[in-house]
C-alpha cells in the first residue's frame, strides 16, 4: 500500500501479491476508514509492529520477491503465515548482501554494459578534493569496487571505511576497526588513527568521531537510505544530511500537475456561483480532475504513481525525507551546477493560509468572502 504523510492509504494502490485489493476491501480492513492507526505506523527506522516501510533502491527487490512468492502461493491455495514469509525473504536478501554475494557475481558480469562509469561523480568529488575539502567514504560494500569511479578512487578520500555494516555502524559502539591488506585480508593492528590510503572495515561512529574530531553541523554526509544512513545522524550527532533520490529526474513538475492545480482553484471558486449552468460546470470539471488524478499517477506508475505525492497529500516516504534531509538530489553529480563556496537558503513551506490562491490572488477580506450577508447573523 502507498500512504500519504497522515497515514491515510490512497486508494488504488493497495495490493495482495499482484493483485490490487478493491478500494472498499481497504475501507473495511481498516474499519471503515483509510486511516492507518499511529500504533501500527513505525517509529523512526520504518518499522512498526504489523508496518514495514520501503524505502530504498534494493526495496525494489524485496517487494517484488514478496509479491511474486504471495502471488503464487494464492493462486495455488497455499496457506502461509505472512510473518514467516517476511522474515524468510527479508533474510534472504540480507544474506545476499552480507555474505558478499552479490558483489562477486557483479565483478563477473560486463561492467561496461550494465553500469555506466560515474564520470561526473568523479568530477565532483576531484573539485571538492581541489579546493580542500575532506572527504570520507562509509560504504556497507566491499573495497574491491572500483568501477563507476575508476581504480584510484582511494586517493579522492582521507577516510575509507568497507563493509561498515550500516545501520549499526551508528549505533554500536563495540566493533573496532579493521584495517585491510591490497589483498582483503585482515590485519591485526591496533587503530590508533585513520590514514588516507588504508582500508578499514566495520568500526563504530563513535570511534570515527574520536579518531577524525569531525563533528557537528560542519559535517555533510549523503546516503540513499534514509533509515539506514540519515536517522541516527540528526537524532544523535548533529551532522548535515543529503538523500540521493533517483526517482527525482523523472518526478519533476509536469504540465498536467499545473493544469490540476489551476483546476482545483477553478473547482474552489466556481462553488460560489449556485445557478443551474454554474453546478453544471462544477460538475463536469470534478469529473476531469478525476479523471486527470488518475492520468498522472500512471505517468509516474501504474500501480502506486508518484513516490512524493498522493492525489493531494504528500506521500509518507516525503515526509521522512523532509524529516531527515537537509537537502535531497537526484544523484551526487547535481552539485557540478553550485559553486563550492554556495550557501543553500532553506525555503520556508508555506502554509494554507500562505499559499497563493489561483489566479487573481483572492483577498481573504470581508469584501470577498462568498455568502457573508446570509451569514450575518451567525455569531
Amino acid at each position: 500500500i502507498k500512504i500519504d504523510a497522515f497515514h491515510y492509504v490512497q486508494l488504488g494502490t493497495a495490493y495482495r501479491g499482484l493483485q490490487p485489493v478493491p478500494d472498499e476491501e481497504v475501507i473495511e480492513l481498516y474499519g471503515g476508514t483509510q486511516h492507518i492507526p499511529l500504533y501500527q505506523m513505525s517509529g523512526f527506522y520504518g518499522k512498526g509492529p504489523s508496518i514495514k516501510q520501503f524505502m530504498d533502491i534494493f526495496s525494489l527487490l524485496e517487494m517484488a520477491l514478496l509479491s511474486c512468492v504471495v502471488d503464487y502461493f494464492l493462486g495455488h491455495s497455499l496457506e502461509f503465515d505472512q510473518a514467516h514469509l517476511y522474515k524468510d525473504v527479508t533474510d534472504a536478501i540480507l544474506e545476499v548482501h552480507v555474505k558478499v554475494l552479490m558483489y562477486q557475481w557483479i565483478e563477473q558480469q560486463d561492467m561496461e554494459k550494465y553500469i555506466p562509469r560515474g564520470d561526473e561523480t568523479f568530477a565532483v568529488l576531484s573539485c571538492l578534493v581541489a579546493h580542500g575539502k575532506q572527504l570520507f567514504l562509509i560504504t556497507n560494500s566491499p573495497f574491491r569496487m572500483r568501477h563507476t569511479v575508476g581504480p584510484d578512487w582511494r586517493q579522492l578520500f582521507d577516510v575509507v571505511i568497507v563493509q561498515a555494516d550500516k545501520p549499526s555502524f551508528f549505533t554500536d559502539r563495540r566493533k573496532p576497526f579493521r584495517k585491510l591488506d591490497e589483498k582483503g585480508s585482515l590485519q591485526w593492528d591496533r587503530i590508533t588513527r585513520l590514514e588516507k590510503g588504508k582500508i578499514y572495515r566495520q568500526g563504530n561512529l563513535f570511534d570515527f568521531l574520536r579518531l577524525t574530531e569531525w563533528r557537528g553541523p560542519r559535517v555533510l554526509y549523503f546516503g540513499d537510505h534514509l533509515y539506514s544512513d540519515l536517522v541516527d545522524l540528526m537524532l544523535r550527532h548533529g551532522w548535515r544530511r543529503g538523500a540521493f533520490i533517483p526517482e527525482l529526474e523523472r518526478e519533476m513538475l509536469h504540465a498536467l500537475a499545473e493544469w490540476q492545480q489551476a483546476l482545483r482553484g477553478l473547482l474552489e471558486r466556481m462553488q460560489t456561483y449556485q445557478d443551474a449552468e454554474s453546478r453544471q460546470v462544477l460538475a463536469a470539471r470534478m469529473k476531469e480532475r478525476q479523471e486527470l488524478r488518475c492520468v498522472t499517477k500512471a505517468m509516474f506508475s501504474a500501480q502506486f504513481g508518484s513516490i512524493f505525492r498522493t492525489f493531494h497529500n504528500p506521500t509518507y516516504f516525503l515526509r521522512c525525507l523532509v524529516h531527515f534531509s537537509d537537502l535531497y538530489m537526484a544523484s551526487l553529480s547535481c552539485l557540478l551546477n553550485y559553486r563550492v563556496d554556495f550557501t543553500v537558503y532553506l525555503r520556508p513551506t508555506p502554509l494554507q493560509q500562505e499559499a497563493p490562491l489561483w489566479m487573481d490572488q483572492l483577498c481573504t477580506s470581508c469584501m470577498k468572502m462568498p455568502f457573508l450577508g446570509d451569514m450575518a447573523h451567525i455569531r
